[in-house]
């Protein structure tokens, strides 16, 4: 089960660094070059990925899918953890089982790191692209419509209206047809088979 295209960008960047704040966006930079620095693959998705694609609201901590494969986890839990606080004791043993490490950084941010390795999650990190927070701040964050994907996947009532608001937005930009093909089988995997007709009533307000 997983931990977690095309369109303008929804927000200016003024707006973005008066949504999120100094020490989310810094943490958020922190992160990415500390993966960069080590040749991980990357992009951030959730609250961050929203100011650049949907409606404006507030968010308080950084969400990233990594890629990891499968196999190999230990290895970066133990490399996260020699550079950032574990949100609690249990953090890397929860992480090998849920293929979610929760952290925080010296600011206090919570970092939700997903660790990837379904082929969308492979296709949503190699599709992602920068997108200018603040002069300054240019941070690699996953497409409009894989975020899409994601959000209907998880399908809680924010993750719902996350979405509305991406349609909204963006409308007959987005790719429907891609997200529908990508959506199907983790709603599938899921078990969930009324994720697609979320997903049609959704595209009704493209």
């Amino acid at each position: 089960m997983p931990g977690f295209g095309t369109g303008g960008d929804a927000t200016s960047p003024r707006e973005d660094a008066e949504v999120a704040g100094a020490d989310l966006f810094e943490t958020a930079r922190e992160i990415q070059q500390f993966c960069e620095n080590r040749g991980w693959e990357s992009c951030f998705i959730g609250g961050l990925a929203v100011l650049r694609w949907g409606q404006l609201r507030v968010t308080r901590d950084v969400d990233l899918t990594l890629l990891t494969g499968f196999g190999n986890e230990s290895y970066y839990v133990e490399e996260l953890l020699k550079h950032f606080k574990p949100r609690n004791a249990e953090a890397a043993q929860l992480a090998l089982s849920r293929r979610v490490l929760l952290l925080n950084s010296a600011q206090e941010v919570g970092i939700d790191v997903s660790f990837g390795a379904l082929p969308f999650e492979q296709l949503a990190v190699g599709r992602a692209s920068r997108h200018e927070y603040a002069p300054g701040l240019s941070l690699r964050t996953c497409s409009a419509e894989d975020l899409v994907v994601m959000k209907l996947f998880a399908s809680r009532p924010q993750d719902v209206r996350d979405a509305q608001g991406i349609a909204l937005k963006h409308g007959k930009r987005l790719d429907w047809a891609y997200i529908a093909e990508q959506l199907e089988p983790l709603a599938e995997l899921k078990e969930e088979p009324e994720i697609m007709d979320t997903l049609r009533r959704i595209r009704k307000l493209a």
